[in-house]
């Protein structure tokens, strides 16, 4: 599919999704019926829910907001635009649906990538990838007065110059090109973003005419109102990447004519340092900035030059591989509508254990600042925020000398969480405490390190000395990037994404599965058998667990209490069972106990395991002195023990395992602990102990009082911390399906919004639009810009491509319209369709697409005005020579007939429902009238039979106890319910 057919169809889906009767891109469609039976079918057939949770609003501006979500489904960080649709003129509504047509086109490593957009009433979210690293202006500001390494930014202008031919490839004028608009990761990837102003241009050598762009990067094309091409943008990178070897702006003045001035005449405010930078990079920045547009490199050609060209494998290799942690595939059919499920949560840490029974929570981890994992030493805590980003501290137990474990570059004790200040820039993807140190993975793979090495744990062969402060990178990953760590007390095992093991640290009872005791102080491979794939690693204190992708585990290191669940119980030949003991095993063993069952978790404790099997099952085995199994009492478990009483029928989705304890968390948000309770490990106060002086309890006891969600949990020694979340309030987003373009949306809305009818609030409409191409933009300053671009308002205004229902008004420009009344009538042949030939190839070739789809799109409003001609057999109009000829009515303007003839229709009919029921309530009240009137009669005549009887009476058995008003009373309407 060609680059304009593949816009075309992205415009289609999109103006579908917003109900543009149009097909967008100036493509009709044969008729309702046809076209959205199908498609309705299909698309509740593959909708489904994205489940999103808000996390805090990132940034605010006049027409909406942009707030940071996470995402549920895969844990992911997104930002949704919210633009506020009736705040906007016509002409931002088009750059709003612009945005997502060229975003939904785009797809490249380097590229803001778009997931999807929603309607909530007259909002419209848009679903872009989150960049954590903040944008290049702030990058620069930051440097201050120290200049980027070359090195630095040949990786920036390689990644901006390969955004930048992306879009030109597929045929896309950005047009707003800057600093502000360059994102970044925390990895230094380079996204490029706001597509709002971006254009689509038939070829390199079409031409736009719209002044646009941000007044500090127009090209001196833009600025002397001339025509301008993809060469524009070249200027705007030759403006970026001078700023970032300067740290100044390319070309600054006190004012907009002045500034405009300096940049058609070359007077830069600057130049780049030639002692710091290579002549050829300054050549590369000069080329671009050449007066000349015809002179200017394209970024293919960028791409070409030397500097550029014997690292570009080297750089895109990088960039796939940075890119890789966060790609998420795309929608592949546009049928796909898929639901929004906003829950909003309360996010919030709790800690207890080290003689605190009672939960604390942590004020520093809170929403806006949500933790996503959390991990317990024996003397510390770590946390990751769903930005990706470290925080440390010390125990609440407190005493103990530290050896750099918290990384913040001393040994000091903090008591509240500190972010790790020197990962800045390091997006955190997991960590895992040990007993006097930390490991933490990186979003790309890379590990890093702090605290005691005192067992190697730091990998580093002990170069760094005995203890490290800060944060160390292990270069030994550079090239096998790391996909799960975990420690034990003494020692490190990792697992890469290529599912290899390695371990290094202590390795006493052969906790490394080396077939050694040996310490080592460099990762090591673990021989692993090629026909297990490892998905996961889990280190106890002196003991280490594989498990496979089949649901298998595999142990080594100590096997006391047979907390590895390596014995063996053996049934003999005359009815006697014999139970094998394995103490230790210095190799990975197959735990052929838990071979029964599919685990999913394994969390290791001081003396005892526990795991979770793909049914949500909680399996215990080790010790149980204290009862920490949970099965109801503190005998001597010699097997797996399955656990009912009151986690029976629950699914358990977490499970940690501490000192002689276990805290474990079920899908219907209860959390329930167990085993030893002293020093405050089960959250406990003493009234709440269930046998009064004991602090044990063997049966699994609910805590934490209320409901609560738990993402995640640790324990280890005596401390317990926790991720709990409550639901606020859920909402519903679905894809706009109501029949409502953008423009209508918000044209029904507004107060000044017709009523009836289809053509109330359309003339309103244009009204706006006519206006808004005679008043600058009302942001002002150096950023505002006239929209004048005739093309982009036959491309994809969706109002516009629906035309004017009632005819008061037109939305064609009033240039076209005046060539479509001067214009010749040429008749059309016989065979082919009106539609057919509207799209024949060689149209397409003689005019440029914009002015194409302008005139297919609004040559219909000028028919309106127009006398109806009767509508004759093409045949009989042909018939002679002489006969003059008439036009034969095109589809598009007879389906526009019909939808007014149906319309007055319509009114007519309501017009006479309204007539008829007036009549009708005037029928019932003169009818209740006369209801009222024989009421009142029938009761007269009533009154005075009764009155007469009671005479009669009287006279013949006379009652002294009763008068006339008694019988009188009794003969009333009003007392008769009474009776």
């Amino acid at each position: 599919m060609s680059v304009l057919g593949e816009y075309e169809r992205h415009c289609d889906s999109i103006n579908s999704d917003f109900g543009s009767e149009s097909g967008g891109c100036g493509v009709s469609s044969p008729g309702p019926s046809a076209s959205q039976g199908p498609r309705a079918g299909s698309s509740a057939a593959e909708q489904e829910e994205l489940h999103y949770i808000p996390i805090r609003v990132l940034g605010r501006g006049a027409f909406g907001e942009a707030t940071l979500y996470r995402r549920t489904e895969d844990d992911s960080l997104v930002v949704w635009k919210e633009v506020d649709l009736t705040r906007l003129s016509e002409k931002e509504r088009r750059d709003a649906l612009n945005e997502i047509v060229i975003l939904a086109l785009l797809q490249h490593d380097n590229i803001i990538a778009y997931y999807n957009h929603f309607m909530d009433n007259t909002t419209l979210l848009i679903e872009l990838e989150y960049c954590n690293g903040g944008n290049l202006y702030d990058k620069i500001l930051r440097q201050k007065d120290k200049l980027f390494e070359e090195e630095m930014v040949v990786w920036y202008l390689f990644q901006i110059v390969s955004a930048v031919s992306c879009i030109h490839k597929a045929g896309i004028l950005h047009r707003d090109i800057k600093t502000l608009n360059i994102f970044l990761t925390k990895a230094n990837l380079i996204k490029l973003g706001d597509y709002g102003l971006a254009k689509k241009l038939n070829s390199e050598y079409s031409m736009a005419e719209t002044l646009v762009g941000t007044p500090y990067y127009m090209s001196p094309e833009l600025c002397q109102g001339v025509k301008y091409n993809f060469k524009s943008d070249i200027w705007a990178v030759g403006c970026v990447i001078f700023e970032l070897l300067t740290l100044k702006r390319t070309f600054d003045a006190t004012n907009p004519l002045n500034l405009c001035v300096k940049i058609v005449q070359g007077i830069r405010a600057m130049e780049v340092d030639s002692s710091q930078y290579s002549l050829e990079l300054i050549q590369m920045v000069h080329s671009c900035l050449d007066q000349d547009p015809e002179q200017r490199p394209t970024a293919d050609e960028l791409l070409d030059r030397p500097l550029l060209r014997k690292r570009r494998r080297e750089m895109e290799e990088k960039v796939t591989l940075l890119n890789a942690p966060t790609k998420r595939p795309r929608s592949s059919t546009v049928t796909e509508a898929p639901i929004a499920v906003v829950t909003s949560r309360t996010s919030e840490v709790y800690v207890w254990g080290g003689g605190k029974s009672t939960p604390q929570k942590l004020d520093v981890i809170k929403s806006g600042c949500s933790a996503r994992q959390v991990c317990a030493g024996n003397t510390h805590f770590a946390v990751v925020t769903v930005e990706k980003e470290l925080y440390t501290w010390v125990n609440m137990q407190g005493g103990t000398k530290l050896h750099g474990q918290l990384g913040h570059g001393d040994k000091a004790s903090y008591r509240q969480p500190k972010h790790v200040e020197k990962l800045q820039g390091k997006a955190i993807h997991q960590v895992s405490c040990g007993d006097d140190f930390t490991v933490c993975v990186t979003d790309e793979g890379q590990l890093y390190a702090f605290g005691s090495d005192y067992y190697g744990c730091m990998g580093v062969d002990k170069v760094a000395g005995p203890e490290v402060l800060e944060p160390m990178q292990l270069n030994f990953f550079l090239s096998n990037p790391v996909e799960q760590v975990s420690c034990g007390d003494n020692h490190v095992v990792v697992l890469t994404r290529n599912k290899e093991v390695y371990s290094w640290g202590c390795g006493e009872y052969g906790r490394l599965g080396l077939d050694s005791e040996e310490d080592y102080y460099t990762p090591q491979k673990v021989d692993v058998p090629k026909a297990l794939v490892i998905v996961a690693v889990q280190c106890g204190c002196d003991g280490t667990f594989l498990l496979t992708q089949s649901g298998k585990v595999l142990a080594c290191g100590l096997n006391e209490f047979n907390k590895l669940g390596l014995n063996q119980c053996m049934s003999g030949i005359i009815n006697h069972e014999a139970y094998h003991e394995v103490t230790y095993t210095t190799s990975f063993t197959l735990a052929k106990q838990l071979s029964f069952y599919k685990i999913r978790t394994i969390a290791p404790g001081k003396t005892h395991t526990a795991a979770i099997d793909e049914r949500g099952r909680l399996l215990t085995f080790g010790c149980n002195k204290c009862g920490q199994l949970g099965v109801g009492n503190y005998k001597k478990r010699l097997g797996i023990n399955l656990l009912g009483g009151p986690l029976g029928g629950k699914q358990v989705i977490r499970v940690s395992c501490g000192d002689e304890f276990t805290i474990a968390a079920t899908d219907d948000n209860h959390i329930f602990a167990w085993g030893n309770g002293g020093n405050g490990r089960l959250a406990m106060t003493p009234t709440e102990r269930p046998h009064g002086s004991d602090i044990c309890t063997s049966w699994p006891r609910p805590i934490f009082g209320s409901l609560h969600h738990v993402p995640d949990l640790s324990c280890r020694g005596w401390h317990t911390i926790l991720i709990v979340e409550k639901v606020l309030n859920s909402k519903t987003i679905r894809s706009n399906s109501s029949g409502l373009s953008i423009g209508t949306v918000v044209q029904s809305s507004s107060p000044g919004g017709g009523g009836g009818g289809g053509g109330g609030g359309g003339s309103g409409e244009e009204e706006d639009s006519q206006q808004e191409s005679e008043t600058p933009d009302p942001s002002g300053g150096f950023r505002g810009t006239m929209e004048a671009d005739r093309g982009m308002e036959g491309l994809i205004s969706p109002t516009e491509a629906m035309g004017n229902s009632n005819g008061a008004s037109s939305s064609c420009p009033g240039w076209l319209r005046k060539e479509l009344e001067n214009a010749e009538f040429i008749p059309m042949p016989d065979s082919p369709s009106p539609l057919s030939a509207a799209f024949s190839e060689s149209e397409k070739d003689t005019l440029p697409y914009e002015e194409l789809q302008g005139l297919k799109v609004a040559s219909e409003a000028p028919l309106e005005h127009k006398p109806q001609s009767p509508r004759l057999n093409p045949a009989v109009a042909c018939a002679g020579k002489g006969t003059p000829l008439i036009p034969p009515a095109c589809a598009c303007s007879s389906l526009q007939m019909e939808v007014e003839r149906l319309q007055d229709l319509v009114l007519k009919c309501m017009a006479e429902q309204q007539k008829l029921q007036q009549e009708n309530l005037q029928i019932f009240t003169e009818l209740q009238k006369l209801k009222n009137k024989l009421e009142g009669g029938q009761q007269v005549g009533m009154h005075s039979r009764g009155t007469q009887t009671a005479k009669e009476e009287m006279e013949m058995d006379p009652k002294p106890d009763l008068d006339s008003d008694s019988w009188c009373l009794l003969g009333t309407d009003s007392c008769r319910p009474s009776l």
